[in-house]
């Protein structure tokens, strides 16, 4: 989880604010549907306790001949009330249930809109499925209670206000032996409400669990069966959902008790006024009729308490939820847009500056991925970074990207700090050909347009012809309608390259930066590749990691770091006449001697 220090949860646990407060903010723009489903509540709730007062008279008037008309119109008025009482209840199911709904869309679009503008720090410590159960089992819960708990609650509490009122005017000596015995009620609702809530938040990070490692085994189905880990990955994720299981048991056998203690002192409350009641119609100081509605409001009473100790047990669980989903809207990105960005010259040269940079990775903050670096790039001139895995090559282009900022020093285009540019400006005017590259699952013709969603078909086209990608896209069932599959699963790699490589051909960006974009070609495809990012190439500021180096040849400058650190540049011929680290390379894959 790790979304907080120890500091910043102890400062939570000390909040007097319940988590569900938090959730006002997302019920503000529906004021009038909150009032609106709060009138129906109320009618419905009135019409409720008319009923009793009804009985009454109905009973004391007695059921005679003499009486008939009388009976009669007691009998109308309960069936207009049976009306008032279905539309209002009809409405406010409505009301509340569109809140709920309406609320949760807004919540889940929050949360998402705050995620996907994290930087990758985030995703260091927080596993993508346990976003997505936040996402999806917390805002469930949210729902239940916004469109159906609160206004259960809201209506029990005004019968149980309401009926008490009336129990009060009905006689007063039996409402007091209510008073005593609704304290035996709301006790175990305290005591076993914190305890549910304590077990609802351990169950839906239980479940987060479950979920976590179903999404990483499923996003990695061909790893798993070719090491023939099915048995392994079932047996650990029967593991995960027992131990859910294990602690949803503990949260429904707290409010199972919950359940039957409320149960056991309603009914024995109820059994104990009945018995005082019928003492007092024998010994004549109230009717039949106010001991039944007496009887009635005292069963309304009970069981809007009852329906209280249920939907305490809800909000509870929901406030759980609730806090779970706050924690994610309250964490502060790291790396943000300014508040005051300056904006970059135009037309943008690509002229890019590294100054000084010193750079540590937040979960190895002993271990700094860059150092020393320091590197001034003309516009349009094509750079090649190369040297052994973990030299710092791909954190180069992150940093570039602000997906992290460094330490110390800091990175330039055209001299202006991209600190102090708009998130959105910087990373709109660099393409990024990726080494893993993403397919989502859309057809082709919409995967290419990612990189420019305004672009036509015939420019989508286009960047596919450029990028060796027409052919083998042509020849889907579909053709560019052809829909990839999750994760681009139809296609082989070199031909998911191909499209990130249209992507950035539609991009048309003043600055490319292809992590070996290259390497999941074959042969011939790699030859008429790389010719196409020359051609891109042209006029632009282009950086780009290699291991093979046949790829770079042609770089007007080739960096060769190690360890965070430039440790040798120049071009390849200068640089395969020097004894070091871009000659050993040099000798493993061209035997040079």
């Amino acid at each position: 989880m790790g979304f907080y220090t120890q500091k910043q949860t102890d400062e939570m646990k000390h909040r007097k604010l319940q988590p569900l407060r938090r959730l006002l903010p997302f019920l503000q723009p529906y004021k009038s549907v909150i009032f609106l489903a709060l009138l129906a509540l109320t009618i419905a709730a009135l019409a409720t306790l008319t009923i009793p007062f009804t009985a009454r008279y109905m009973i004391d008037s007695g059921f005679s001949k003499i009486q008939a008309e009388a009976i009669d119109q007691y009998f109308w008025a309960l069936f207009l009330v049976a009306v008032v009482l279905a539309v209002a209840t009809a409405i406010r199911h409505y009301l509340v249930s569109w809140l709920g709904e309406r609320v949760v869309a807004d919540v889940r679009l929050a949360v998402y809109r705050h995620v996907i503008s994290m930087s990758p720090i985030f995703f260091e410590t927080t596993r993508t499925g346990e976003v997505l159960s936040r996402l999806t089992t917390d805002t469930t819960l949210i729902q239940s209670v916004v469109g159906s708990t609160v206004s259960m609650a809201l209506r029990s509490i005004f019968m149980f206000a309401g009926g008490l009122l009336m129990l009060v005017i009905t006689s007063p000596q039996l409402t007091a032996w209510i008073v005593l015995l609704v304290p035996m009620i709301l006790l175990p609702i305290v005591v076993f409400g914190r305890l549910v809530r304590r077990l609802s938040r351990a169950s839906q990070d239980a479940v987060a669990d479950t979920s976590s490692y179903a999404e990483e085994t499923l996003n990695a189905v061909s790893i798993v069966q070719a090491f023939t880990h099915e048995k392994r990955a079932i047996e650990k994720y029967g593991n995960t959902v027992e131990s859910a299981f294990e602690t949803a048991k503990k949260r429904l056998r707290a409010r199972s008790w919950l359940t039957a203690l409320v149960i056991l002192f309603v009914f024995s409350g109820t059994i104990l006024l009945l018995w005082l009641g019928a003492q007092a119609v024998i010994a004549e100081t109230m009717t039949a009729g106010e001991l039944s509605q007496f009887v009635l409001y005292a069963i309304l009473v009970a069981s809007s308490a009852g329906v209280l100790s249920e939907v305490w047990g809800e909000l509870q669980r929901a406030a759980g939820a609730t806090e779970r989903l706050m924690e994610l809207l309250h964490i502060e990105a790291v790396v943000k847009s300014p508040k005051r960005p300056v904006s970059l010259p135009v037309p943008l040269q690509g002229s890019i500056t590294f100054d000084a940079l010193k750079f540590y990775y937040p979960s190895r903050p002993q271990q700094p991925a860059i150092k020393k670096f320091s590197y001034h790039i003309k516009a349009a001139q094509t750079i090649a970074l190369v040297g052994p895995s973990g030299a710092g090559k791909s954190t180069i282009f992150h940093l570039l990207l602000r997906f992290y900022d460094p330490q110390q020093g800091q990175i330039k285009i055209d001299g202006v700090p991209i600190h102090q540019l708009k998130l959105e400006n910087l990373r709109r005017n660099i393409a990024l050909v990726p080494q893993d590259t993403v397919i989502f699952s859309e057809n082709a013709l919409e995967n290419i347009r990612y990189g420019r969603p305004e672009a036509s078909n015939d420019e989508v086209l286009a960047a596919a012809r450029l990028a060796h990608a027409h052919i083998f896209l042509s020849q889907l069932p579909q053709g560019y309608q052809t829909h990839l599959g999750e994760r681009g699963v139809r296609l082989s790699g070199g031909e998911r390259q191909r499209i990130a490589i249209a992507r950035a051909v539609l991009k048309n960006p003043p600055i490319l930066l292809l992590d070996e974009a290259t390497s999941a070609l074959d042969a011939e495809s790699e030859r008429e590749v790389q010719l196409a990012l020359n051609a891109l190439a042209k006029g632009r500021t282009t950086l780009v990691i290699a291991h093979r180096l046949a790829t770079v040849l042609n770089a007007d400058n080739i960096l060769v770091i190690d360890q965070g650190q430039i440790v040798a540049s120049g071009t390849h011929e200068t640089l395969i006449k020097k004894a070091g680290l871009y000659k050993k390379l040099a000798e493993l894959q061209f035997s040079v001697s």
